[in-house]
């Protein structure tokens, strides 16, 4: 070969070189040769802004002139209901924090709010010694029925049963349960010997649980109203309760600063969270079911894990007390009503 003879791959290399510059596709004939046609031009990509970390508040409802003491996350997840001292529900949109709009039928602080499982009706409960239950879209009452107390205090649960067609509500220590359409009583559970705070049915719809001042919670079935068994763990106001997704725990918040978490078939306990330092007056499992969120008087709310008892983080961003908390159903948010007259959303770990 002749030394000024370019060899045949140095000519093909050099091609190669030049569709790294150019983009150009590069194929090779069956004679061994290359040839090049123009690749597409790429389109770029808009990055994903990144997501909240955890504990990180993702905004602040402001719409209350008073305390926020309920709070209820719609089904769907896509609205909050919050009832305030300010005498009303407020709806709004739980990623923007929108108002949707407000709900004043009450006449007295708001004590306590419901959002049906079936996402389309909210129970709300008030010092004007009312139950009431309005449509969730448009706010239009459509039952209300009288309440009685022995002491005119805060002590008022009420819950929807998971096919959204019973209500069971406190009547001072006594629960009753109702036929949500007609608001007629069908049974009554007598043994509690002071208020009732919190009520809470198990994922199937079998059982009702109930918090008190007496210090206790109590199982009930609640097809026959029968006393199942009694949790005497607490040494203070039970102030909420709550059933795991499984059905198989119970958590249970008190003035006694803990929140402890115990077999929901035996009463055994299983654990004791003292991550607070004054008294929790609310508390929210995760839809998983591996973990809970407690709020108190100590102005925050501890995330922790349901089985360990180990905090995961500790949320700091209320001035007053935590009075409500929520967990969206979807499980990623969690908000959080206060004192403060603020509801924040924030990041759940």
């Amino acid at each position: 070969m002749d030394e000024n003879t370019e060899p045949r791959f140095s000519l093909l290399s050099r091609r190669l070189f030049i569709k790294g510059l150019i983009g150009a596709t590069v194929t090779l004939s069956a004679a061994g040769c290359a040839s090049s046609t123009s690749s597409p031009t790429a389109t770029p990509t808009k990055a994903a802004p990144p997501s909240p970390i955890a504990g990180a508040t993702i905004f602040t409802y402001q719409g209350h002139t008073q305390a926020v003491l309920a709070l209820a996350w719609s089904p769907s997840g896509g609205r909050i209901a919050s009832g305030s001292e300010d005498t009303t529900i407020q709806v709004w949109d739980a990623l923007t924090g929108s108002h949707s709009f407000t709900y004043s039928g009450h006449s007295d602080t708001v004590t306590v709010v419901a959002w049906s499982p079936d996402g389309e009706h909210i129970a709300s409960g008030s010092d004007d010694r009312t139950v009431q239950i309005w449509d969730a879209s448009t706010g239009g009452k459509l039952l209300s029925y009288k309440t009685t107390y022995l002491h005119y205090i805060r002590a008022l649960g009420i819950a929807w049963s998971p096919d959204s067609k019973r209500i069971a509500s406190s009547t001072s220590s006594q629960v009753q349960i109702r036929d949500a359409a007609s608001g007629s009583v069908t049974s009554t559970y007598h043994g509690h010997t002071a208020d009732i705070w919190s009520l809470a049915w198990s994922p199937d719809g079998k059982y009702l649980a109930s918090a008190s001042q007496d210090k206790t919670v109590r199982v009930w079935d609640a097809a026959t109203g029968q006393h199942l068994l009694t949790y005497q763990g607490h040494a203070n106001a039970v102030r909420a309760v709550g059933w795991s997704s499984d059905g198989k725990r119970i958590a249970s918040a008190s003035e006694d600063r803990t929140v402890q978490v115990w077999d929901a078939i035996t009463g055994q306990h299983l654990l004791t969270y003292q991550g607070h330092s004054d008294a929790v007056y609310a508390l929210a499992w995760s839809p998983t079911g591996t973990q809970l969120a407690s709020g108190g008087g100590d102005q925050t709310v501890q995330d922790w894990d349901a089985t360990t008892g180990k905090t995961i983080l500790t949320y700091r961003r209320h001035t007053r007390a935590v009075n409500a908390v929520a967990w969206s159903p979807q499980g990623r948010d969690i908000a959080s009503g206060s004192e403060d007259t603020t509801v924040q959303v924030w990041k759940d770990a």
